[in-house]
C-alpha cells in the first residue's frame, strides 16, 4: 500500500480547540449524577433565593471543573437571576484577587491596581448586587491552596455573610477540592462552618471504558475520519490509566496527532503514541502537585533528590531520617503523606521485610522533572 504524505497546508484536526485542558464539550457523559446534584444547589437561587453551598471532591482530572463549568454555561444562557464568577485558586490565591475576580465579571473589568482598597472593592460589588437584585454563586476551584495559605476561612467567611453588610444580597460558594485528605469539616473554623454547611459532591476516578468514551468523542469531534483508530485509541487509553487522569489522554491524543502531521501522515501510529506520552505524562504531574500542601511538595521534592543521588533503592525509613528535621513531623504522619503521593500516583510504594514493616519508594517520574515542576 503506497504511503500518503500531507501537504504543508494540510491538517488532520477538523477542531484543534477541542483538545485544550479548558475546553467544555457539548457532550459530556459519566458526570450526570454530580451535574444533577450541582443543578440541585443551585434551585433555589432560580426562585429569588441563594444557592446552596457544595464541595467537589476528588483527584485530579476527574471532571470537577468541566462540570462546574458546564452548569455555568448552562446557567448564564438560562437566566439573568444568577450572577455565576469562577475563580481558579492557582491564579488567585488572596481575598483582594477572588474579589478583583467577583468585580470584573459585574463590571466587565478589574478594579485599579493601586489606590483602591479591598474594602472598596467589597462595597462596590454590594451596591451592584442590590440594585440588580441578583444571586452571586462564586467557585473556588482548587480551594484546597487558599486553606493551605490561611486564606480560605476569611474568604468563605466574607461572602456568605455579604447580607450582613449588604441587605438583601445573597451568595453562595462552590468549592472544588482535590486534596483527598482535606476535611474542611474539621480544618474550617467553626463560626465559618456554621454558615457553609456544604453538600459533599464526589468526583470518582474514570475507569478505562469511561476514559475511552470521552477520548472518543473527542476525537470524533476534533478530527478528521480514520485519523486516530480503534487500536491506537486503546493504546492511549492504556498509557492513559498509568496515571488515572484524563487530561493526560486529551493531550497525548493531541500531541500523538501533531507528531503524525510533521511526519507527513494521514494517522497516527503507535511510534506517535509513545513520543508523545513523553510530554503528555506531565500534564498529571504539573495539575497534581499543584494540588499538594507546601509540606507535601517539600516531602517530594527531597524524595526525587534522593532518587537523582542514590543508585540502592530509597525506603521509607531511610527518607524519614532524611526529612523529620525540616519537615517536623512524625513517622505516623510522614507515612500519612507517602501514602497520599502513592494514591495520587506520583511514586509507588513497595512493602517489603527490612527487619520489620518497611516499604521501598519509587519515583513514577524522572527526579529531574520532578525537582522543576515542585520549584
Amino acid at each position: 500500500m503506497q504511503k500518503r504524505f500531507l501537504h504543508a497546508d494540510q491538517t488532520l484536526f477538523r477542531d484543534v480547540d477541542v483538545f485544550e485542558i479548558d475546553h467544555v464539550p457539548d457532550l459530556f457523559d459519566y458526570r450526570e449524577k454530580q451535574l444533577d446534584e450541582l443543578a440541585f444547589q443551585i434551585r433555589p437561587a432560580l426562585r429569588g433565593g441563594r444557592s446552596l453551598n457544595a464541595v467537589c471532591r476528588g483527584l485530579p482530572g476527574t471532571g470537577k471543573t468541566t462540570s462546574v463549568l458546564r452548569i455555568f454555561t448552562e446557567l448564564e444562557q438560562a437566566t439573568k437571576k444568577v450572577l455565576p464568577v469562577y475563580v481558579n485558586c492557582q491564579n488567585d490565591r488572596t481575598k483582594y484577587m477572588v474579589y478583583s475576580r467577583i468585580y470584573a465579571k459585574i463590571f466587565g473589568h478589574a478594579p485599579p491596581r493601586t489606590g483602591l482598597s479591598i474594602r472598596s472593592v467589597m462595597d462596590a460589588i454590594g451596591d451592584a448586587l442590590q440594585k440588580r437584585e441578583i444571586s452571586l454563586l462564586v467557585c473556588l476551584d482548587d480551594a484546597n491552596l487558599l486553606q493551605y495559605n490561611s486564606t480560605l476561612n476569611d474568604v468563605l467567611n466574607s461572602l456568605l455573610r455579604l447580607h450582613q453588610d449588604y441587605p438583601g444580597v445573597r451568595a453562595g460558594v462552590f468549592a472544588i477540592v482535590s486534596d483527598m485528605d482535606l476535611d474542611l469539616g474539621r480544618e474550617l473554623d467553626a463560626w465559618v462552618v456554621s454558615v457553609f454547611r456544604p453538600t459533599m459532591i464526589y468526583f470518582p476516578i474514570y475507569d478505562a471504558d469511561e476514559i475511552r468514551g470521552i477520548l472518543r468523542e473527542r476525537v470524533r469531534v476534533g478530527l478528521y475520519p480514520n485519523v486516530v483508530s480503534p487500536e491506537m485509541l486503546n493504546r492511549i487509553v492504556e498509557q492513559t490509566m498509568e496515571t488515572g487522569d484524563v487530561r493526560v489522554g486529551i493531550d497525548l491524543v493531541k500531541r500523538s496527532v501533531m507528531y503524525a502531521e510533521a511526519a507527513g501522515r494521514t494517522a497516527v501510529l503507535k511510534e506517535d503514541v509513545m513520543a508523545a506520552y513523553e510530554q503528555a505524562k506531565h500534564v498529571h504531574l504539573a495539575f497534581t502537585i499543584r494540588s499538594l500542601s507546601a509540606g507535601e511538595r517539600r516531602l517530594l521534592r527531597r524524595i526525587a533528590e534522593l532518587s537523582r543521588e542514590q543508585t540502592e533503592p530509597l525506603t521509607s525509613g531511610a527518607v524519614y531520617a532524611e526529612v523529620k528535621g525540616t519537615l517536623k513531623i512524625g513517622y505516623t504522619a510522614f507515612f500519612k503523606r507517602l501514602c497520599k503521593l502513592d494514591s495520587l500516583r506520583l511514586v509507588t510504594l513497595i512493602r517489603v521485610q527490612s527487619g520489620g514493616r518497611s516499604s521501598e519508594i519509587m519515583l513514577r517520574y524522572e527526579a529531574e522533572k520532578v525537582v522543576e515542576v515542585c520549584g
